[in-house]
């Protein structure tokens, strides 16, 4: 990668897999269009939803990356992610495998708040829901 200067580009062993998976899954969808068929179509469909667990599943493996951009000796695609484990900031996947960020616990759930008081009621009519006056 020397040809892109001192650059992180991303390269990683979850995203060269589900990129490869990916496009298998999308040669097949049209493969499924030009062919008229629906079973080849739901089979390219199921290709790409497992590039998509696959590439996951990897990621939180430690063969992706966070945010951001890599030290210098982690840039290698076949270098394992040593933070993976507690999870990434600001990572979406990482959140929906109810990772936190840094100590491996999720942020705690605040339970929304609940008004005080009467709200008016409300009234139905033709115009829509509207309060009453």
């Amino acid at each position: 990668m020397s040809a892109h200067g001192d650059a992180d580009l991303g390269h990683t062993l979850a995203g060269w897999t589900g990129t490869a998976l990916g496009a298998l899954g999308s040669a097949v969808l049209g493969a499924g269009l030009v062919i008229g068929s629906a079973a080849v179509l739901l089979a390219g469909a199921v290709v790409v939803a497992v590039a998509v667990l696959t590439c996951w599943v990897l990621h939180l493996a430690g063969w992706g990356k966070g945010s951001g951009p890599r030290p210098a000796a982690e840039r290698h695609w076949r270098t394992r992610d040593s933070a993976a484990r507690q999870g990434h900031p600001g990572c979406l996947g990482c959140r929906m495998a109810g990772r936190g960020v840094g100590d491996g616990r999720s942020a705690p759930h605040r339970a929304p708040v609940q008004a005080v008081g009467h709200a008016a009621p409300v009234v139905r009519g033709a115009g829509g829901p509207r309060a009453a006056r």
